[in-house]
Order: structure tokens, then C-alpha cells, then sequence
């Protein structure tokens, strides 16, 4: 059984160590380390930023950021989501992924998009759950450990904030 609530920065030594497993696989993002609390908050949405939990402490976060801060982009934002390694295909990023939603609508969010890499096929199969679809694919955006990777974008409309 899981719990999801808000993330609070006493949280945040157990995020950041899921984030950086996460990195570690070298299929979760472009970062090669990830950053300390000051860095991290100043990043994120405060109103949207959530952990899950069960009884021996936290194994996921999610949290949406902004894309612009341009007023005109003002409901559009990205999310990262994150589950311990040892945490993955119990459903834990499901709830949270659900959980985001809601709490991001009621927030006037209406789009969220993803960025990840094509051969993450957990994380998207997460996100076409959750009624996002495929934009389509950044070949050779970046350079990671000095081999170009791909991006797939996804992005999920909100039915509800318009």
C-alpha cells in the first residue's frame, strides 16, 4: 500500500537519491548528477511536487516544471517522474502519475509533456496510461557520455482546463 502527499525539502535526501539511481541507468535523463535542494526547488512547481510512500519511506516522486515563463505558456509544464529501482511495476508510478494529474488540473494546468528516451519503454508505457500521445521523436538532440541520443516528446491535453 502506498501513500502519495505533498513533497516537503525534509523529503528531499530520499528523492534525490531515486533521482539519481534514475540517472545512474543512464536511460532516465540527460543529467549526469543530481542536484542539491537549492537547485532542485528553484526548479519545480512548489504546488506540484509529490511523493509516494510506503511503510519503510518514500520510493517515488513526481513533480511538474514550468516550460516558459512566459505568460502565455502559463498552464504548460514538464514532468519528471522517478520510482526506486526496486519499486518499479508495482503501480507506485501509476498512482502518483494519476495523483499529478488531478492535483496539475486543479491548478489550471492544461498540457504536460514529457521528454524521454525512445527505449524507456516503461515510462512510456506510464505515460500513454495516463492519455498521452506521442508528439514524435528529437533525433540527435543531445550527446550523452558521447554518443548522440534520441528524444521522444509525449505530451498529455487536459479535457478539463482550457
Amino acid at each position: 500500500m502506498y501513500t502519495i502527499r505533498p513533497l516537503q525539502q525534509s523529503d528531499y535526501s530520499s528523492v534525490q537519491r531515486i533521482y539519481q539511481a534514475g540517472i545512474d541507468t543512464g536511460q532516465a535523463t540527460f543529467e549526469t548528477q543530481a542536484p542539491n535542494w537549492k537547485e532542485w526547488d528553484a526548479k519545480y512547481l512548489e504546488q506540484l511536487r509529490f511523493v509516494g510512500e510506503d511503510a519503510h519511506g518514500i520510493v517515488a516522486w513526481a513533480a511538474l516544471l514550468p516550460v516558459s515563463d512566459r505568460a502565455v505558456y502559463r498552464g504548460v509544464a514538464e514532468i519528471s517522474i522517478y520510482v526506486a529501482l526496486d519499486q518499479q511495476a508495482k503501480g507506485i508510478g501509476s498512482e502518483l502519475m494519476g495523483h499529478l494529474i488531478t492535483a496539475s488540473e486543479r491548478q489550471g494546468i492544461w498540457t504536460i509533456q514529457a521528454n524521454m528516451f525512445p527505449e524507456n519503454a516503461a515510462s512510456r508505457r506510464l505515460h500513454l496510461r495516463h492519455g498521452f500521445r506521442e508528439v514524435g521523436i528529437r533525433h540527435k538532440i543531445a550527446q550523452q557520455y558521447g554518443r548522440w541520443r534520441d528524444t521522444l516528446l509525449m505530451e498529455r491535453r487536459s479535457e478539463l482546463v482550457f
